[in-house]
């Protein structure tokens, strides 16, 4: 038992194996076991790592409680390493007040919002997700967003897809936001209006547009530069063939000679500034001055 838990047990469950209140004393002063909570005991060293210190936490509840938070987001391996508190809910009104504890109480949380991980039970990634997302700010839910694609436990479209089951819920207008970032999408025409507006920004000759190169198809084309530029819909999650094509295109323009660019639709669309300086820089890497950054040279 103590094996599947990480390495404790409660004393509940010591008392339901058959063990007496002198065999645990017993047991206790021999050193076999080690008080690591209210009721709940380290098997045979006292030394717990994450699994064990979480599980103790969760033992020491005698309503069903979970990890939660940011402590259930390094369970599923998409949050940073918690220092500190372990946060978790538990599914009744009960109170429980322990150091480096916070509980956040769900009476109404579902039988689903509940699943185990490594026989630790944690919130379910959605309901992790949504967590996140009420009480923390974007950069913490963009982070566990992409490395959740990255591990393949949910991509985007499915996260959103999911969402539906969560009507009115705290965290799902935050996650859709943070969702619209990554999942953005300009219609064609929309896209190069906005990103032609960036290229005067940057003092650019308007580039040339769909035109083929390499057996491609090109975003934008600049041949006194050497300059390609693509836009791409999805900012952290494409499939693996849109990803093995998209290095097929950009080996290709590399081995022609020619400098390329990544934009997202995201970037063209909220991130203006970068857009334009990223075109700045790269323009005069390839020995080409801007007419903006000439005109403020020039005024000095």
């Amino acid at each position: 038992m103590a094996a599947a838990q990480h390495g404790v047990v409660s004393r509940r469950q010591l008392l339901e194996l058959g063990l007496g209140r002198r065999a645990i004393e017993h047991r206790l002063a021999k050193g076999r076991l080690h008080p690591v909570g209210r009721g709940v005991y380290a098997v045979g060293r006292p030394g717990l790592g994450h699994g064990g210190r979480w599980m103790a936490v969760i033992l020491a509840c005698r309503s069903r409680a979970a990890l939660s938070h940011r402590s259930a987001a390094e369970l599923w391996g998409i949050g940073n390493e918690a220092r500190g508190t372990i946060e978790i809910v538990l599914r009744s009104s009960a109170g429980l007040r322990r150091p480096g504890v916070h509980v956040y109480r769900r009476p109404d949380l579902k039988d689903s919002d509940i699943v185990e991980r490594d026989n630790i039970p944690v919130t379910s990634l959605v309901r992790t997700f949504l967590d996140l997302a009420a009480h923390f700010g974007p950069p913490t839910v963009e982070r566990a967003i992409n490395e959740a694609d990255k591990r393949g436990l949910i991509d985007p479209e499915a996260l959103r897809a999911a969402l539906a089951g969560y009507p009115a819920q705290h965290g799902v207008a935050r996650l859709r936001d943070v969702l619209d970032r990554r999942t953005f999408r300009l219609t064609d025409s929309e896209l190069e209006r906005r990103f032609l507006a960036a290229v005067e920004g940057a003092g650019l000759a308007l580039p040339e547009t769909g035109r083929r190169l390499n057996g491609f198809k090109v975003d934008f084309f600049w041949p006194e530069l050497g300059l390609v530029v693509e836009t791409d819909g999805l900012r952290y999650h494409r499939t693996p063939a849109q990803q093995a094509r998209d290095r097929l295109r950009d080996q290709a323009h590399t081995a022609a000679g020619l400098a390329h660019l990544r934009f997202t639709h995201a970037q063209v669309r909220f991130e203006p500034d970068h857009v334009i300086g990223i075109l700045v820089t790269t323009a005069r890497r390839l020995g080409a001055e801007p007419r903006s950054v000439a005109s403020r040279r020039s005024r000095r």
